[in-house]
């Protein structure tokens, strides 16, 4: 079976020689690449090449979107590929997010089959510039003024294409020169926000480990994580490090709407990443996906609580949400929780306590569990944008805005 590797980044030329190592590995490796500069205006540019051709066409959409791109030209390609090459390199365009990519390898059908089941996806390799990653995510520069990317309505923002890559990482490569505190800095950060992730120079790069033959035994190998998946997935280190902390904060009571609005503007100061579930009063059926990256933070439905659902939905649910439900199920409140984990680079010990006091300050007191919830004001819709916006439609936590 054809073997795939996923290759992102925000810099082309540390992303271009991250693909020159594994061109040395595996020189007959078709490297794939679609550039997005222009989707916006319907024009996507596909570049293809081995060690003996290298084509340049020219694609016209009918829709400039991402959505597009993926469904009419990179999906059917990779399908004509699979089989007749060994490995295919995917290079993604820096707007393209490696999970929405590797979902829809899986869950897009093309003539009616997954293309996902027609390679062997080995995983995600990130290029990161640690003279500058760290400050790519942790600002909140929109995409648009960055010129990635010509889409429409595209609000998200640099930081999370930054976070985004290196998080859902099986080989994170460093490719840029950095003196050795902001290497050691930004190296805390990704042991804590891609924890099953391969970390390497791309100078000490062998072919074993730029192909992903070796990795982490739970390395993601494309695979996104499910809402209720353990928050802190390949054991992640707790200790600070080079002023980097972080926080794990667990609660069984609800939050009070209008208290933890108030609390969401210390989430995006001195902060990498917020990711967690939330249960709200004013949605007591409801699990809310808090997410942030840099200074934009987002909360968005992302299904139902097990407990009122009824016997179908409990036998519907995987077997690990099953197990972790049981284990912590209260007798009134059955398996709503919070659980929020707050990954800080730049927030001394106090900092990040007022951040989890905050947090604790938001949860109902005793004299409003008592009362009834449902008339608590709420200013949160039902998708939640911070800093403030209108409320949006629910979207899924794994595309920040991309139609899935």
């Amino acid at each position: 079976m054809t073997e795939l590797l996923v290759v992102t980044g925000l810099h082309a030329v540390g992303v271009e020689r991250v693909i020159g190592r594994i061109r040395a590995a595996d020189p007959d490796a078709v490297v794939l690449h679609h550039d997005l500069r222009d989707v916006g205006a319907g024009l996507v540019r596909r570049r293809m090449r081995d060690r003996r051709i290298d084509t340049l066409t020219e694609l016209r959409l009918a829709h400039g979107c991402v959505s597009c791109t993926l469904r009419e030209d990179l999906l059917p390609t990779l399908r004509d590929l699979a089989g007749r090459v060994e490995r295919v390199v995917l290079h993604l365009d820096p707007a393209l997010e490696p999970e929405q990519v590797c979902w829809a390898l899986r869950h897009v059908l093309v003539d009616g089959v997954p293309v996902g089941d027609l390679v062997d996806l080995r995983g995600v390799v990130a290029a990161v510039d640690a003279e500058t990653w760290l400050d790519d995510a942790t600002g909140d520069e929109p995409v648009a003024e960055r010129g990635l990317a010509d889409l429409p309505d595209d609000e998200r923002t640099v930081a999370q294409l930054a976070v985004g890559q290196a998080e859902f990482a099986d080989l994170l490569v460093h490719t840029g020169a950095a003196d050795a505190w902001r290497h050691a800095r930004v190296d805390a950060v990704l042991a804590r926000l891609a924890p099953t992730a391969m970390r390497a120079r791309v100078a000490d790069l062998d072919g074993d480990q730029v192909l992903l033959r070796r990795a982490h035994a739970e390395a993601r190998r494309g695979r996104p994580d499910d809402v209720h998946a353990p928050l802190l997935r390949g054991a992640p280190p707790l200790e600070t490090d080079c002023g980097v902390r972080m926080l794990v904060f667990s609660a069984r009571r609800p939050f009070h709407p209008d208290r933890l609005h108030e609390a969401i503007d210390l989430l995006l100061e001195g902060i990498v990443r917020v990711r967690g579930r939330v249960w709200l009063a004013t949605r007591p059926d409801d699990v809310l996906w808090l997410e942030s990256a840099g200074g934009g933070l987002r909360i968005g439905g992302a299904g139902e609580w097990l407990a009122g659902r009824g016997a179908a939905a409990w036998e519907q649910a995987a077997a690990d949400r099953r197990a972790l439900a049981s284990l912590g199920w209260h007798p009134r409140f059955g398996d709503r929780a919070q659980d929020v984990v707050v990954l800080a680079h730049a927030l001394d010990a106090d900092g990040l306590d007022a951040v989890g006091a905050a947090l604790q300050g938001a949860l109902l007191t005793e004299a409003e569990l008592a009362a009834p919830w449902s008339t608590l004001p709420d200013p949160f819709g039902f998708h939640h944008t911070d800093p403030c916006g209108e409320p949006a439609v629910p979207e899924s936590r794994l595309g920040w805005g991309e139609e899935r």
